[in-house]
Formats: structure tokens, C-alpha cells, sequence
């Protein structure tokens, strides 16, 4: 499918040149007009946090659209550690964390895949992974992991919640875009050096943390690079499940019981937790980043620009469990060899119970229950490469023309190898004083730290391997027509290619340990008492040693085809852009139209042997309108409307899955369950109106109402689908019957279980933002001054699950959707030393809805509020101590199973102190 241009972007080419020479001819006539949207920023010289907040209103204020934007005035300036807990600052974002940092955010309550990322104005995707599979493990979307980089090269990040023609399509939710610095950023000569030393309440080692910039100019040309590096120890710790299932008594003996319990058991309407397990997550975190700008600008019109990027972050993680693992990973049932290494299996003993009215086990009491310890070992690593050159030339006061040519690429590794330990346990688990947090207890003079009561029980490894490529080249000109307007005109072509592997071997030496092949007795210089988790101590082993003694490889043969998805896209827009004095105001705004089209190649494995590509394609046509009239000195009213697009998520697309053409295989029949590259993009019709009033140099206040109606959206669904129809090989079923004996044919009826685009949805919303210093209050109160911002949003998706064997429409809430989230900053901020104190609170979240489980119909994240903090004193003009406090409540992470609400995980990451030393030259 891989072409070098498609034959539209030809004729587009042609048609920006037909433009070109057009504008060219009408420059004589617009001489003297100016381009609204590159109006001068005010400049004022205030430095520091509060100079910054300035800076960053009076971006806002210029913009046409809906805009935020963070600015560093230097190296190690972010208000923030991290690049995604900066941006939780900004009305309408949330985040989701990883060990206690930013990971992916939210913009306005639509989940991460459906906010664009950009590099320096390209757009840009980054892998990383969580150890828990609750937390979605690998991501496999197209939402940007932002705890790939530091924060330290970075010195302006801007989020348009609005869209316009001239930006790339692709965010439903919004636009982020990273910058990182440029040589012309700065006047010369400039360097700048920041260290710091940082702890975790929770982990043992010291966490340093570098950054470096050096800048200069020569004339016409200036280069800077900067460079960061950090290593941080960190540690999550809880409790948590395998979520809860509806089970009997599944072999296990519960004649302790009362008759009226064993009747409760016996009829398979008790919910039991599985796994209910001490869990404690471990990582060795490296993160180094560094940047390379270089410049020519000879004159004021004239601007050719290089940036290079690379990024990398290594986790090394340990992970260890104390877990129950009987029947369905619960404490019921039986399970073998006993401690003699024999066939016998044991069986676990029920002697009490209680349950509340949900029919959930809150409080069980065992004997031989079948207790495991798993012991990993992880590493997860991520690569990224940027490399971007543009061109600005502003041939006359009325004609200009830029050029951007970029690539970039990112690679994701991990390998896993866990060892289990199995033993049998008198023990209790409870959760009566605590739902979301059990105690395991134990009785009997049973340890669990006992080598003597453990034997090896299994090994699993697993690989992973993620690339994604973006490349683009776009051409844009624009010219001035008549006294107040420009015409801006471009197209771009836009190839993406994803690809991914993974391998599992799972239970490996089992069977030689339960039959005696190989001993399963424990090598006491291979373990060590895991002492870390606040509520128990287990036993725990030398992953690579074990693997060592046993001979096992954990390099595994990845697959030679893997999964892919190649997408290309041509892209042609036209917008007009103006400002018009209305007496004493002025309007400002744009309007214009966006074309895309996107070609599609998916490919993947289906039955675990057969190679299948699958081609899809989709266009469509993008308006906008952005109006901006300043009615008075300081008061903005905006109004926006347009149409814009989230293309599906790289697991939907996927053409990997099962095609079942034996009608009497399984109890499904003729079959097939894969992804769907066929899928049409999310569509949405946005509409926005806000008001803004601008204090003198000081701030803010704002309110803003947003609505966005959003159709194609994509959920799971069973369809009867003509074979011939689903883009599979017609040999597949030569041969073939159907269930009445007849050979089967291209219009052979299959229950198609894949993504479709199903009704539309709405979303809707408030914000509110107030960002002011209390320069009216007597001295010294007036060097204090906040930064408050409060959403509510409401939205609701459409999900189709199974009851009784038949799909049911359901609605839910968007996922990723906190309806109420809040952020609030007081500041404190002289010449010489200053402090601010942060807090962020988000509401209930829903994270996935089941097609058909048993164990749960959806899974969620309660609420939390997180409260950091920070301080500088100035030494001199040139160096600076800060200090940084993190999540300083130690916040509890609370991930819930179904709408009943029971326990799914809890962990806490502990408090993180930074100190530092920040000097510029």
C-alpha cells in the first residue's frame, strides 16, 4: 500500500503553488497591512513564577481560539517535576499517574486518545507501560505517555482546547504542543546549570536529578542544546485483586459452616475476592533527555530552524505478591502436588465466613488455603527520536511561505520473568474495616517468610516490542487581502506506521516440578525476606538465579510478522484570517476548512498462523470558526465552532484475532472476533463560548461552556456479517459447512465480535479560571496571589454487553470522565525568595465497560485530591535553592471493580522531597 505521494496530494501540491502565484501578483495592493495573529505579545519584566503566569495571559489573551499555555523562564522552571502534573494546572485537565508521576492526561473530561500530541509542532506518540495490568499495562493507544521526558526541556507547552483549519485534525478533546528552546529564545550568551537530590518517603536510595542548557548567537546563527538526566527510586505498595467472582464451593470443605452458609455457598452466589493480595511494586527509574536547536535568521523575514530531540526512559522494576491462588485464583478449591512432591491434591477448608448484602465475602477464615508468593523482574524501556526542519520566509510585508519537514520514532522493549512460590496457609482475609484495603492474617504458627513452607511452583516470561514512526512534510503560504485579513493556504502528507510483538511462555517447569522431574525444593541462597510492605513480610526470590539454576532462556523468539497498522494521510486547508475594528472594539478571528484523507493497511495474525493485511479509507472535510471580539480594554468574548476528528485507537483497528469456521467448534459457532480496520473515525461538532476579563498585568478570571456532539463512536458489538464481507480469504472456507450441512459461501451468516461505530454521544461542560496576585492588600500580603481553576463536565457513551446470551445497549459515562476536577495554587513571591503550595482533586472515573464478564460490568478510579509544593530563596542574581515537595498527603490510589464498587487495587507511591541548586550564567 506504501506510496510516495498519493495523487490527491499532487494535485494539491499544484493547487498551493496556483496560490502562491496568485498572492504573489496581489502584493503590490497589500502593502502596509499586518497579520493579526502574530500581534506583539506585551513585554514585561517580571521574572520568576509570577513573571511567567504574565506572560502566559497575555498569550492567551492575543489567541483567537481557546488557549492555555505554561511558560519556564529558564532551565528547571516548570511550577512542576513532571511535564503532566504542570499541565494539571490548566483548566479542564486531569492526569493518571504511574509510581506517584503524570503519565497521560485528560482534557476535558475525553480520555487521553483523544488529545493530540505534538513535538515542536509535529505530531508525536510515545510508549511506555504500567507493571499492573489493571492500569492497562503496555499502552496500546494512541494517548502520549508524558513521563517520558523531563520537564527541564521544555520551556513552553500551549493546549488549544479550540480547533482552526490550520491545525493538524486528530483531537476531539485538544492539542498539546511541547516546545522545547530555541537560541533566539534568548539574548546571546546563555547557560544555565540546575541539580537536585530527591527522596522518597518509601524507598531507601536518593534520587539525583540534572539539567544542563548552554545557548549562544553568532550574528545570524545561534545553536543550543540542553540536556537532562535523572534517577528516582520509586515504590507502590497496597492491596489488591484479580476483581471478584460468583463462585461454590468449588471442592472445598465447608462443613464448619452453619447450614444456612453452606446453603449461600453451595449456590454460587457469593462473590469472592481473587487474588487478595500484599502487593508491592518496585522500579529503578532512569530518564535522560537531550535537545538540539540550531538557527539562521539573517534578518527579521527570514528564519531557517533545526531541532533535534531524544528522549529515553528505563524502568527496572521488582514486583512481588502474597497472594491466594485456588479455584479461579480465589482461596476456594484444591490444588496439588503436597509438600512430599506427590499427585495428591489439597483441598482448602472453609471454617467461617460473612457476607454482606451484595453477596460479597467480606470476611473468610481458611485452612490449606493454596498461597503464592510471585517474585518479578521487569525492565521496560522507551526510545524516542525527533529530528525537525522548518522554514519561515516572509517574502514582502504582505506574502510569506514556511516549510516543515520532520520524522520521528519511537520504540518501546520490555521483558518480564516471574517465579512463583507455592504454598498452603491458615489464614484470614478481611475486609470489614477496610473495603479497599483487606488485612491477611495468619494462624497456626504459619510464616510466610518460612523457606520450609514453600516449593517452587512455576515460571512465566513475556516480551513486548512496540515502534511507531511519524513522517511529514507541510507547505503553508498566506497573504493579505484587503485592509484586515490574511488568506492562509497548505497541505501536508502525513505517514504513520505502527508496529507491535509480544510472546508469552506461561507455566514453564510445572509439570517437572509436580512430578518429581526436577525438585521444587528452594535454594535458600536464591531468597530473601521481603520486608518492605508496610502490612506484611514474605518470602521472595532471585528471579535470575532461579532462571540461571534451572537453565531457562527468558529471551524469547519474538514473531517475524508482527502486528501493523500504516496509515497515510493527505491533508489540504484553506482559512481566512482577520481582525476588523468594530468603533472602539475589534473583532479578530478566523475561518477556514480542513480536507483529510486516510488510507489504511492493517495487519496481523489470525489463528495463530495466518498473515492477513486489510485496507480501509476515509475522507472527510473539517470547517471551523473562531471569533475573538475584545469589547472593551479588558474584556475577550470568544465564540468557536467547527468539526474535527479522533482517528480509532491502534488495538481497534487491528485485524489480528480468530476466525472460526467449524460450526460445531466451541459454543459460538461460525465465528470471528478480531479488531476492525474499517472503522470510521470519531467525529465531533464542537462549540465553545467564553468570557474573559483582564486585570492590569495581574491575572485573569474567566468562564467558558463547551459542547461537543460526537458521532462514530466506537464500542464492542456483535454483528451477523456475510463472510465475503469481512475482507477474509474466501479459501479459508472451501470445504467448509455451515450448520445445516451446506457448503458454506461468501454470503455465510458469522457473529462478527468486533469494534463498531455505533450512535453518537454528547458532551457538554463548564469552566471556570481565576489567576490573580493580591496587589491590593498592604504589604507583605501583596506579594501573595492564586491560580484557581474549576470543571464540571457531563457525557455519556453508548456500550453494548452481554445479558442472557443477548447484547443490551447500555450508556455510560465517557471514560477517562471526571465530572468535577479543580485545581488551586497559592503563591508567595518576592525579589529574593518566594513559595507556592498546590492542590488537584478529581472525581470518580470510569475506566473500561465489559462486553461479558462474570466478574465485574465495569472498572473505575475513585477520586483523589494530591498536594504539592515548592519554594526558592536567591542566593545571588545568578543562583538559586529550591526545594520541591510531591504528593505530600501520600494520596491513596483507589481502582474499583464493578458498579457495586469493590476492591480492584490500591496502592500509595509515598511522599517525594527534591532539593536543588539552580545556577545561570
Amino acid at each position: 500500500m506504501s506510496k510516495a505521494v498519493f495523487p490527491k496530494a499532487k494535485l494539491a501540491i499544484a493547487l498551493a503553488a496556483a496560490l502562491t502565484s496568485v498572492s504573489a501578483q496581489t502584493l503590490a495592493q497589500e502593502q502596509g497591512a499586518s497579520d493579526a495573529n502574530n500581534a506583539d505579545i506585551e513585554r514585561i519584566q517580571v521574572e520568576g513564577y509570577r513573571g511567567s503566569l504574565i506572560k502566559a495571559k497575555d498569550i492567551k489573551r492575543e489567541s483567537v481560539g481557546s488557549q492555555d499555555t505554561i511558560l519556564a523562564e529558564d532551565i528547571a522552571d516548570f511550577p512542576d517535576l513532571n511535564l503532566a502534573e504542570s499541565l494539571q494546572r490548566i483548566p479542564g485537565i486531569t492526569i493518571t499517574r504511574e509510581a506517584g508521576e503524570g503519565r497521560q492526561i485528560s482534557l476535558r473530561g475525553l480520555n487521553a486518545d483523544f488529545t493530540q500530541v505534538q513535538l515542536n509542532g509535529m505530531e508525536a506518540l510515545g510508549t511506555s507501560s504500567s507493571p499492573m495490568d489493571s492500569r492497562g499495562g503496555v499502552n496500546s493507544s494512541r494517548s502520549f505517555d508524558f513521563n517520558i521526558f523531563a520537564s527541564e526541556l521544555f520551556n513552553q507547552i500551549d493546549v488549544k482546547k479550540s480547533y482552526s483549519a490550520n491545525m493538524d485534525e486528530g483531537g476531539i478533546g485538544g492539542t498539546v504542543n511541547l516546545r522545547t528552546a530555541k537560541p533566539f529564545d534568548y539574548d546571546g550568551f546563555k547557560g544555565a546549570v540546575n541539580l537536585q537530590a530527591g527522596k522518597n518517603s518509601l524507598a531507601d536510595d536518593t534520587s539525583p536529578r540534572f539539567a544542563g542548557l548552554l545557548s549562544n548567537t553568532w550574528g545570524d546563527f545561534g545553536a543550543l542544546v540542553s540536556f537532562a538526566y535523572s534517577n528516582r527510586d520509586t515504590v507502590e505498595q497496597g492491596y489488591n485483586t484479580y476483581r471478584w467472582r460468583p463462585l461454590d464451593a468449588n471442592g472445598s470443605d465447608i462443613s464448619a459452616l452453619t447450614p444456612e452458609q453452606q446453603a449461600k455457598v453451595n449456590s454460587g452466589e457469593l462473590r469472592f475476592s481473587r487474588g487478595s493480595r500484599y502487593t508491592q511494586f518496585n522500579s529503578d527509574q532512569t530518564r535522560l533527555g537531550t535537545t538540539l536547536a540550531l538557527q539562521y535568521r539573517p534578518s527579521d523575514s527570514f528564519n531557517v530552524g533545526f531541532d533535534g530531540l531524544y528522549g529515553k526512559l528505563d524502568n527496572d522494576r521488582g514486583e512481588f505478591h502474597l497472594q491466594s491462588r485456588g479455584a479461579s485464583l480465589t482461596a476456594l478449591g484444591c490444588t496439588g502436588p503436597d509438600y512430599n512432591g506427590g499427585a495428591r491434591a489439597k483441598c482448602s477448608k472453609l471454617t467461617d465466613i460473612e457476607y454482606n448484602a451484595n453477596n460479597e465475602v467480606i470476611y473468610s477464615k481458611w485452612q490449606d488455603t493454596s498461597l503464592h508468593t510471585e517474585s518479578r523482574d521487569q525492565y521496560a524501556e522507551t526510545d524516542i527520536y525527533q529530528a525537525v526542519l522548518t522554514m519561515d520566509w516572509q517574502l514582502s510585508d504582505a506574502f510569506g511561505v514556511d516549510l516543515k519537514l520532520g520524522t520521528m520514532a519511537s520504540d518501546f522493549n520490555s521483558g518480564s520473568a516471574k517465579v512463583y512460590l507455592e504454598s498452603f496457609a491458615d489464614m484470614e482475609i478481611d475486609y470489614r474495616k477496610d473495603k479497599f484495603y483487606a488485612t491477611n492474617r495468619f494462624y497456626n504458627d504459619y510464616d510466610p517468610t518460612n523457606i520450609d513452607e514453600f516449593r517452587f511452583h512455576e515460571i512465566d516470561l513475556s516480551e513486548t516490542e512496540v515502534e511507531n514512526s511519524f513522517d511529514i512534510a507541510e507547505l503553508n503560504t498566506s497573504f493579505i487581502i484587503g485592509q484586515y485579513g490574511t488568506l492562509n493556504s497548505g497541505v501536508s502528507y502525513k505517514k504513520y506506521s505502527h508496529e507491535n510483538n509480544n510472546v508469552n511462555q506461561n507455566n514453564l517447569l510445572q509439570d517437572e516440578w509436580q512430578s518429581g522431574e526436577l525438585s521444587d525444593i528452594i535454594d535458600p541462597d536464591l531468597t530473601y525476606t521481603n520486608t518492605s510492605h508496610e502490612r506484611q513480610s514474605w518470602l521472595s526470590v532471585d528471579v535470575d538465579g532461579v532462571l540461571r539454576q534451572f537453565n531457562v532462556d527468558r529471551n524469547l523468539s519474538q514473531p517475524q510478522r508482527p502486528n501493523k497498522v500504516e496509515e497515510e494521510t493527505f491533508a489540504a486547508y484553506l482559512q481566512y484570517d482577520f481582525e476588523i475594528p468594530l468603533g472602539n472594539t475589534y473583532l479578530r478571528g478566523n475561518a477556514g476548512a480542513r480536507y483529510y484523507d486516510t488510507e489504511i493497511a492493517s495487519s496481523g495474525v489470525v489463528n495463530g498462523e495466518n498473515y492477513v493485511t486489510l485496507d480501509s479509507a476515509y475522507d472527510g472535510i473539517l470547517p471551523a470558526v473562531n471569533l475573538a471580539w475584545d469589547v472593551a480594554e479588558k474584556v475577550v468574548l470568544r465564540a468557536s465552532a467547527g468539526k474535527n476528528v479522533t482517528r480509532p485507537t491502534l488495538a481497534s483497528l487491528s485485524v489480528s484475532g480468530t476466525v472460526n469456521t467449524d460450526p460445531l467448534a466451541g459454543s459460538s459457532g461460525l465465528s470471528i472476533g478480531a479488531g476492525n480496520p474499517a472503522l470510521e473515525p470519531f467525529e465531533s461538532t464542537n462549540y465553545e463560548v467564553s468570557a474573559e476579563y483582564y486585570f492590569d498585568q495581574v491575572g485573569y478570571a474567566s468562564v467558558s461552556y463547551f459542547r461537543k456532539n460526537i458521532d462514530n463512536f466506537i464500542s464492542n458489538k456483535v454483528v451477523e456479517t456475510p463472510y465475503g464481507e469481512t475482507g477474509y480469504p474466501l479459501e479459508w472456507i472451501e470445504g467448509e459447512v455451515d450448520e445445516q450441512g451446506n457448503a458454506q459461501t461468501p454470503e455465510t451468516l458469522y457473529s462478527f465480535s468486533q469494534p463498531q461505530n455505533l450512535e453518537d454521544s454528547d458532551f457538554s461542560g463548564w469552566e471556570f479560571a481565576l489567576q490573580r496576585d493580591f496587589d491590593f492588600l498592604p504589604a507583605p500580603f501583596n506579594n501573595f496571589g492564586t491560580v484557581v481553576n474549576y470543571t464540571i463536565a457531563d457525557g455519556d457513551s453508548l456500550h453494548n454487553i452481554l445479558v442472557d446470551g443477548e447484547m443490551v445497549p447500555v450508556y455510560r459515562p465517557f471514560l477517562g470522565l471526571s465530572d468535577k476536577t479543580a485545581n488551586a495554587t497559592l503563591y508567595f513571591e518576592t525579589e529574593n525568595w518566594g513559595a507556592r503550595v498546590s492542590a488537584s482533586y478529581r472525581s470518580d472515573y470510569l475506566q473500561g465497560v465489559e462486553v461479558a464478564s462474570n466478574d465485574q460490568d465495569e472498572s473505575g478510579f475513585h477520586g483523589t485530591t494530591y498536594w504539592d509544593f515548592s519554594a526558592f530563596v536567591n542566593l545571588s542574581e545568578n543562583l538559586k535553592l529550591t526545594f520541591e515537595g510531591v504528593n505530600l498527603s501520600n494520596e491513596r490510589e483507589e481502582q474499583y471493580s464493578d458498579s457495586d464498587d469493590r476492591l480492584y487495587n490500591t496502592t500509595v507511591s509515598g511522599r517525594t522531597y527534591y532539593v536543588g541548586v539552580n545556577y545561570s550564567f
